[in-house]
């Protein structure tokens, strides 16, 4: 399959880099390789990318993109965002294919969840 004009890449802006790796890594299973102090690449994540440290942050209400991960069961990974200190921001709803809900890590950047399941 060809890479031309496929989305390849993502970099997400993040405050703390130790913490963004430990949080991923604990909810997710994400892998990374740094370079340097700030910054740091995503492996396992689906897609390659990378956190780079700032003060910026993404949002919906700012109009950012929204990273959608899939989940086999939307219950458990809920409970282990919150357990790695993420919070919820917008709570699980249906939509036509499945249902999703959206959480901010601990640099308030948001995300969502979706299952078809």
């Amino acid at each position: 399959m060809s890479q031309h004009h496929k989305i390849n890449y993502i970099e997400i802006p993040v405050k703390a880099l130790a913490s963004s790796k430990a949080f991923f890594n604990q909810v997710f299973a994400w892998e990374f390789v740094d370079y340097g102090d700030d910054y740091a690449a995503i492996t396992g994540a689906g897609i390659d990318g990378g956190l780079y440290v700032s003060e910026h942050n993404i949002s919906v209400d700012k109009g950012s993109v929204l990273v959608v991960l899939y989940s086999d069961d939307l219950a458990k990974t809920q409970t282990a965002i919150e357990s790695a200190g993420g919070t919820i921001k917008v709570p699980t709803f249906e939509f036509p294919g499945g249902r999703r809900f959206h959480f901010c890590d601990g640099n308030d950047n948001e995300y969502a969840v979706w299952s078809d399941k």
